[in-house]
């Protein structure tokens, strides 16, 4: 079989770990920074929110449908090829969107220590200059919005405190630290008033202050009605650099989302056509590995090199020079990728049975609903825990780092799997998953220092590992035979997919409106109460279990006592008999 090129399984196992392995550190370069990147280029949290949900339901909608017409036309290799090929180029079109502060890229390469660049909700944007951390943290609760404040008078709509005494300024101290850019060295507030107004509720307040108003040191109406008018220069700023931002993702993603399912699914009907399917399984471990190395690597580079390549772009370009590279060298890898060459086949709608398979089992449709929880939590981290790190001090290394922690307890875990799943069940380990994952949350809240978030990065082995070999699991358990790997599919694509849009739409105006504290207790509060519900559904549901043909069928190959065999067999003539008298009644 081996002498067959087409069925060289060692040689095919070999190209496809080292496949997974280029592809998990291609990933690593940018995805767990790009939010961070955005907010660099002077995106606030709704707009990010905007765009992380429509990357991820281009990924959630748009792969499966690739898949489906690669393997209808047996196009896979093409896909893959083509897919690697565009994302090199479509990726380096974010490194052209401009930052709304174009002055901020020098600044931060010189070192400067005085500067920090605030950008407000709905596009408002402007510099302000501290003259010492002090100064900036002495305002942070000094209590309601205010551009310019006092610790007496009347606070205006605007945020101009209006009193008989001289009014002073508070550069911002109403803002989130989450909303300032502060280079290396700056400190800004860590913790002030949630609720901003929105930019025509400020232009307008500053237009209407009467003449005469003293605003603070020798600054007179006519020069806050040419800050007002740079406000709404900046708002136009925003604006452009949403729609390029939205643009250049939406390509890129479009390129990008096919990849991985497709390599899967040939992969795996590779292996079918030899009997070797039970080798797939062991080859998350590459990608994850790849992940792991590639994110700490790339935070190294990007602390040495990004001021030496950056020309007018923001910090972070070096995460899309380093994608581009990595991306080629998969492209290299693809070229060996094993694809099965097989005959046309008719589209069998196994999606289609698959979703109506989970409508039909009240099991399945709460296993959904978790799995699209789990989602709308997760992207909340992914969207803005780097937000969260970097207003406490965190450099991109110690963030690298914080990944590649969880990402090797999940490693580490697995050999764990059958045992944990016996001993807690897979309910049980669903249920320790969800808590885990609202426990970290819970944690994120309460971050106080640069390396805080590094200790519980290690219940990511069962908010994210345990919790998702529970869940394959079980709907190995339901899923009738033949639709396991559409099941499965639909769960972490469309379900997992559509959470993650949800959460990254809805989470981006949580943020603005509150603050990330608030959010990351909000979703801790929900898995919690979803968790009670779905204990208490699951021990009133009925059990039944179906059978899994091929597991007794391999248990009655592995015996050697023949009273053994004739035990195991008549189990399984019962078994059927049982199952069809089921199916005539």
């Amino acid at each position: 079989m081996s002498a067959n090129p087409q069925w060289d399984i060692s040689r095919a196992l070999g190209v496809a770990r080292l496949f997974h392995l280029v592809c998990g550190v291609r990933d690593a370069c940018v995805t767990p920074f790009l939010t961070l990147y955005l907010r660099q280029l002077g995106l606030t949290a709704p707009w990010v929110g905007l765009l992380m949900g429509t990357k991820h339901l281009i990924a959630a909608f748009w792969a499966p449908f690739c898949a489906f017409l690669a393997k209808s036309y047996q196009k896979r290799r093409v896909l893959l090829i083509g897919s690697l090929l565009g994302s090199v180029g479509a990726s380096l079109l974010m490194v052209l969107v401009p930052p709304l502060d174009k002055d901020l890229v020098y600044r931060s390469c010189n070192g400067s220590s005085s500067v920090t660049t605030t950008v407000i909700p709905l596009g408002v944007s402007r510099t302000v200059n501290i003259t010492s951390a002090q100064e900036a943290t002495s305002n942070h609760r000094a209590g309601p919005p205010g551009l310019l404040a006092k610790s007496t008078g009347i606070m205006e709509t605007s945020g101009f405190r209006i009193g008989a005494d001289e009014s002073h300024q508070e550069p911002f101290s109403h803002l989130p630290n989450y909303l300032v850019d502060s280079v290396e060295g700056a400190r800004t507030t860590s913790q002030v008033l949630h609720h901003v107004t929105s930019f025509e509720v400020v232009k307008t307040a500053l237009s209407l202050l009467p003449e005469g108003t003293e605003l603070g040191r020798p600054a007179n109406l006519s020069v806050v009605k040419g800050k007002a008018q740079a406000l709404g220069l900046s708002l136009e700023g925003l604006r452009w650099t949403f729609i390029l931002s939205l643009g250049s993702m939406v390509f890129w993603e479009l390129l990008t989302a096919p990849l991985e399912q497709v390599a899967d699914d040939s992969l795996y009907e590779y292996l079918d056509f030899v009997d070797a399917t039970d080798r797939y399984r062991s080859l998350w471990v590459g990608r994850l590995l790849g992940m792991s190395v590639g994110v700490c690597s790339i935070s190294a580079l990007v602390g040495q090199l990004d001021c030496f390549l950056m020309t007018n772009g923001p910090r972070g370009v070096v995460h899309f020079y380093g994608y581009s590279l990595v991306s080629t060298l998969a492209l290299l890898v693809s070229i060996a990728f094993p694809v099965p060459i097989c005959k046309r086949r008719e589209p069998s709608y196994k999606t289609i049975k698959a979703l109506s398979l989970i409508g039909g089992d009240p099991r399945l449709i709460l296993l959904a609903f978790t799995v699209f929880l789990v989602g709308a939590a997760t992207s909340t981290v992914q969207n803005f825990l780097f937000w969260h790190m970097k207003d406490h001090g965190s450099s991109e290394l110690v963030m690298g780092f914080s990944v590649a922690l969880s990402l090797l307890g999940e490693i580490l875990l697995h050999s764990f799997k059958i045992a944990l799943l016996k001993k807690l069940s897979r309910v049980g380990t669903v249920g320790l998953g969800l808590g885990c994952l609202a426990g970290q949350l819970l944690y994120y809240s309460f971050l106080w220092s640069w390396w805080s978030v590094l200790p519980v990065q290690i219940l990511s082995a069962f908010s994210s590992g345990a919790l998702w070999w529970a869940v394959g699991a079980s709907l190995e358990d339901l899923a009738t035979p033949g639709t396991e790997r559409s099941v499965s599919a639909m769960f972490r694509g469309h379900f997992y997919g559509g959470g993650s849009s949800l959460g990254s739409f809805v989470g981006g105006f949580v943020v603005m409106y509150s603050s990330l504290t608030v959010l990351y207790q909000a979703c801790c509060v929900v898995l919690l109460l979803w968790l009670a519900l779905f204990l208490t559904i699951q021990a009133r549901l009925p059990q039944e279990r179906k059978i899994n043909y091929s597991e007794l069928l391999v248990m009655e190959a592995s015996d050697t006592s023949d009273s053994e065999e004739g035990s195991e067999r008549d189990w399984l003539v019962r078994a059927m008999r049982e199952e069809h008298s089921d199916w005539k009644g």
